[in-house]
């Protein structure tokens, strides 16, 4: 579809009654949902969606982006305002940008942080399953923040990979990794101590933030050591333990441009 004009959107959303981000038939999706309420608010005017991350099934986000292209021109405010009060309320887009031509949404590089959130040793108030993954042993989380340093640099994540394919690049950057104390995501049903796994990159493989979470959920309860951890950032088959979809949040993408 020719464009004439491109805009970038800022959105969160809940992701746990969604199988992902990607727009897929017959099953109910984030893009979906946004092209079904764009479709209802832009009528008949021609439109295209193209997101910055595909989140997997019951994957939230705080802060991501998607681009429209359009070949007419947008009154922002006024489609910020009609755009939301149409989306659902698990979905709210809280910002806006009109971009040129030359900006792409995919190959412009940013910068991701995802947080995972998660709790131990007891039965956590069922309110807390679209947020958080409770443990039922007691971890080590002292050995877990030792654990979460060895993933920071540039490592092989062949085993920290679900479904690569020959193209898949296994030599991934994490900028940050560490284990503490949850204090950014509060609630009143969220037990009395809870925490957090923070990791920042440019470019993460599918699942891979959530084998590395179950990874040091094995290493807290003891299933693996440090130079096992260590060891499985080296070339070799997949880790088995996948952390669950529902602790982990994107919390912020960051673009090497000023919007």
């Amino acid at each position: 579809m020719p464009s004439k004009y491109y805009y970038l959107v800022g959105i969160q959303y809940l992701g746990f009654r969604f199988h992902g981000w990607q727009k897929q038939p017959e099953i109910k999706t984030v893009q979906g949902m946004i092209d079904r309420t764009l479709k209802y608010i832009l009528g008949e005017k021609k439109f295209k969606t193209l997101g910055s991350s595909r989140t997997d099934s019951m994957v939230s986000a705080n802060h991501s982006y998607f681009e429209i292209f359009l070949e007419e021109a947008l009154n922002e405010t006024s489609f910020l305002e009609e755009f939301n009060q149409n989306l659902p309320a698990d979905i709210r887009a809280i910002d806006i940008y009109q971009m040129d031509e030359k900006f792409n949404i995919i190959q412009c590089p940013k910068t991701k942080e995802y947080l995972y959130l998660f709790s131990f040793g007891s039965k956590i108030h069922p309110f807390c399953a679209p947020y958080m993954t409770a443990i039922r042993e007691e971890l080590d989380i002292e050995i877990m923040k030792e654990g979460a340093k060895l993933f920071e640099g540039m490592h092989n994540f062949q085993q920290y990979s679900y479904k690569p394919t020959e193209q898949t690049v296994f030599n991934r950057e994490v900028d940050l990794c560490e284990i503490k104390e949850n204090t950014v995501y509060t609630a009143n049903f969220f037990p009395k101590k809870s925490y957090l796994m923070r990791v920042k990159g440019k470019g993460f493989l599918r699942y891979q933030i959530r084998i590395m979470m179950g990874a040091l959920f094995n290493l807290g309860k003891g299933d693996m050591t440090l130079e096992d951890l260590e060891n499985s950032l080296q070339p070799g088959t997949t880790m088995p333990f996948v952390a669950p979809a529902s602790g982990l949040i994107l919390n912020e993408i960051e673009f090497d441009i000023t919007l």
